[in-house]
């Protein structure tokens, strides 16, 4: 949910963006959000009008070439469109397969150890399952090894720890519609000093997912083609929101207060949580004797509320709960209160 002021902004006219004021704004945009993920001072950032799937093929097509030997995390529906995305640009790879909900260990990372890898691919907070992977373990590996690393922080920024610097993270990936509470249409990319090496030495051939093209018109404040102005004035207000409010570990600290009190509060309701190591930012819920679908639409008809379904092999016993944006303590006591109501009913046993 987006906050009033950012509401707002989305309901006024899109004003003209070829000018110094907007320029202005997506230099204090580039500004907060290299802050946000402790990015180093040389490092950029590219904000690109396309969903997250926009910016995880923009970087697989500037970062990666022929000559590179990728090992991609594939744990759910996120993992394998990095694994898709390899394929469709001749990219080599391999995948590190793991289970719905499986975290990665450091037995699983020890089988690649000098294989030759040069990058590596990770969705840390897989979302289709909930499982955050270990940042830590995956920093090592890669540090150990030498190897380029990408996180797609999607669902994770701002809900969990995320430091570029210190985790020796080369490119960063997230988008508007996650913790910065915005519509969807913006992705962001944080690019470290190697990753602007190699995009500046790789030649991407699409004009419109062209990072050195990007980077060259980001140096003023602007952007190669028109963008999704609206949001990006959004995306100024919510960062500059956050900022006011105590700084990213101010937001990470409210997620984490939400998302533990969500599921404290569940473990008395015919629900179980499978996934051992969540990030804040959304719960898996697996339905003991309910049908998840049938509890998703009971939310929505009867008590207006939202939650997420699940697709796949669980479409009928997870459907997952987010605890980012502008939520509060107050509307978990909502959604348990449906649950209550629910349960009473016959409807969630």
């Amino acid at each position: 949910m987006s906050s009033e002021e950012v509401l707002k902004i989305g309901g006024e006219q899109t004003p003209y963006f070829r000018n110094d004021e907007f320029s202005q704004v997506m230099l204090e945009n580039e500004k907060l959000m290299k802050e946000f993920v402790y990015a180093s001072e040389d490092s950029r950032v590219i904000f690109v009008t396309g969903s997250g799937t926009a910016a995880m093929e923009t970087t697989v097509m500037n970062v990666f070439t022929s000559k590179d030997k990728v090992l991609v995390v594939n744990g759910g529906g996120f993992g394998q469109r990095f694994v898709d995305l390899c394929e469709l640009h001749d990219i080599p790879h391999d995948e590190i397969k793991l289970d719905f909900g499986q975290d990665i260990t450091s037995e699983i990372l020890d089988e690649y150890n000098n294989q030759g890898y040069t990058g590596f691919l990770v969705n840390i907070c897989e979302t289709s399952s909930c499982v955050h992977y270990d940042l830590d373990l995956i920093s090592d590996f890669c540090r150990k090894n030498n190897i380029f690393l990408v996180v797609d922080a999607i669902s994770s920024f701002l809900a969990d720890p995320l430091n570029m610097t210190e985790k020796g993270i080369d490119v960063i990936i997230t988008g508007s519609q996650k913790a910065l509470a915005c519509p969807p249409g913006i992705s962001v990319i944080v690019l470290g000093e190697k990753a602007l090496e190699r995009v500046n030495a790789n030649e991407c051939k699409c004009m419109y997912f062209d990072l050195k093209d990007m980077l060259k018109n980001g140096e003023r404040g602007q952007t190669p083609f028109t963008p999704a102005v609206s949001i990006l004035l959004q995306i100024n207000q919510r960062l500059k929101e956050i900022e006011n409010q105590g700084g990213v570990e101010a937001e990470i600290k409210r997620i984490t207060a939400l998302a533990n009190d969500f599921r404290d509060r569940i473990k008395d309701l015919p629900f179980e949580i499978h996934c051992k190591n969540m990030g804040n930012a959304v719960t898996g819920v697996y339905c003991v004797n309910s049908q998840a679908s049938e509890i998703v639409d009971a939310l929505k008809k009867e008590y207006g509320i939202w939650v997420n379904p699940s697709g796949g092999e669980v479409g009928e016993k997870m459907f997952r709960v987010g605890h980012i944006g502008n939520l509060t303590i107050e509307d978990n006591d909502k959604l348990i209160e449906a649950f209550q109501g629910l349960e009473k009913r016959g409807i969630l046993k």
